[in-house]
């Protein structure tokens, strides 16, 4: 199973960016659809963008469009999450997340994800 470690999380004011990562271990990281999700305070889980395990396809949320980007770097065992013009209402835990199954597009619902790390937090001011 693959274990995922987030970083890159802080504080910072809206319009600012910040670039996640999520570094996996274990040799089966490539073959993995990798996710992104946030979770606010009370809220459910929330998908953000998704990028396949070769890092040809990426997919997100209709409202992270334009502003978010992921990306992954398999030799190293790291998916990016870069975020731009970030918004109070983004302050939230994010989350990296494997697709269930190996060699297949991800989706975007958490309960298709399996492996999960313990989360960054983000924290925009007004």
């Amino acid at each position: 199973q693959v274990q995922l470690v987030e970083s890159g999380g802080g504080l910072v004011q809206t319009g600012d960016s910040l670039r996640l990562s999520c570094k996996a271990s274990g040799r089966t990281f490539s073959t993995y659809t990798m996710g992104w999700f946030r979770q606010a305070p009370g809220k459910e889980r929330e998908f953000r963008a998704g990028i396949s395990w070769n890092g040809i396809s990426t997919y997100y949320a209709d409202s992270v469009k334009g502003r978010f980007t992921s990306s992954r770097d398999n030799a190293k065992n790291t998916v990016y999450l870069r975020m731009n013009s970030l918004v109070p209402e983004g302050t939230a835990v994010y989350f990296c997340a494997t697709y269930r199954n190996t060699f297949r597009s991800g989706s975007d619902s958490a309960a298709d994800f399996g492996s999960w790390g313990q989360g960054t937090k983000v924290t925009v001011s007004s």
